[in-house]
């Protein structure tokens, strides 16, 4: 309870009430709530911030990898690569802000982090209703991030990346390959490489608001199932498409191949969500995905409850 009441003091959340379509109307004139992929409006809850109470950052700066300080080798960033362009985006910030409008080599993506859900996905833009800039709603959907557009006001569920509300209900965001890493393995890989630089907001970047939250009983404002095989709610799992890894099967093996799928895992990336400063919490490792020429592939490291409530009839991976 005392991890719970931090989440609602540091983010000054109000009481929790039910989405309403017909409620939400005053605060979301433009959406097309007639149009949804949800069935059951129960499955959304308001965490308690309104529309934009947790800001996205939409220009962010950045400086070179040489020249930042203030982040510990085993803190943990998002690390993307794209068109020979390497930026890395610290969790520090994205637990505060959750989603970052960017462009990167011409390739205009929004890096997005549910701390509640652990999931750490990078999204292609562009539709064909054209470059689309993300805000957070301050609802949630089985304890994950629903995002919103400005451009069409829609919802999207940030885990899958779909449209769930609006005009833009079933549409679909690409998935580009970004990854968690500790911020030591990206400086290493990447030394001309950047970092996102600190945002201009009044925030104590680098404590962790949910302290505890990952050796929780329960996930926070979640009202689905538990996962199956008698699997820790909010253990961590490598999905991949609509399979998923357990975590401790990977830091086991240190490396697995199967179905198409290369995962290794290796030390030294601290849980963001452990202990009270995000560079202190254990060791949970990081993960890289490739096919089997090597290439990296889009995925995820989230919470196994989210994996079976927005994959029920996902395949789990469970030791061979």
């Amino acid at each position: 309870m005392l991890m719970f009441r931090s989440i609602v003091l540091c983010l000054l959340f109000p009481a929790v009430v039910f989405a309403d379509p017909a409620a939400w109307k005053s605060e979301w004139p433009r959406t097309d709530f007639s149009r949804t992929a949800v069935a059951d409006w129960s499955e959304i809850l308001s965490g308690g911030p309104p529309k934009d109470g947790i800001p996205a950052i939409d220009d962010p700066q950045f400086v070179r990898v040489s020249g930042k300080s203030g982040l510990q080798d085993r803190e943990a960033v998002i690390a993307l690569e794209l068109h020979g362009q390497a930026r890395a985006y610290p969790l520090r910030y994205l637990m505060w802000h959750e989603i970052v409008n960017d462009t990167v080599a011409g390739v205009p993506v929004a890096v997005t982090y549910c701390p509640l859900c652990n999931s750490a996905m990078v999204f292609d833009r562009r539709t064909a209703r054209g470059v689309l800039s993300f805000g957070v709603s301050g609802k949630l959907r089985f304890s994950d991030m629903v995002m919103y557009d400005r451009e069409t006001q829609s919802w999207w569920q940030q885990a899958i990346g779909e449209g769930i509300a609006g005009e833009m209900t079933g549409a679909e965001l690409k998935t580009l390959p970004g990854w968690m890493e500790s911020w030591a393995e990206f400086k290493s890989r990447n030394p001309d490489g950047l970092v996102m630089a600190e945002p201009p907001f009044r925030r104590d970047y680098g404590r962790n608001p949910y302290r505890g939250y990952d050796s929780s009983k329960w996930p926070f404002l979640y009202n689905g199932e538990h996962p199956p095989h008698g699997i820790d709610p909010l253990s961590r799992v490598v999905r991949v498409g609509g399979r998923a890894w357990p975590m401790r099967r990977l830091a086991e093996a240190g490396e697995v191949a199967e179905g198409g799928v290369q995962i290794s895992w290796r030390a030294g990336q601290a849980s963001a969500l452990d202990a009270g400063r995000v560079a202190q919490g254990r060791d949970i490792g990081s993960i890289r995905v490739r096919d089997g020429q090597g290439r990296d592939l889009p995925h995820d490291v989230m919470f196994a409850f989210a994996f079976h409530a927005f994959w029920p009839d996902g395949e789990w991976m469970l030791d061979r």
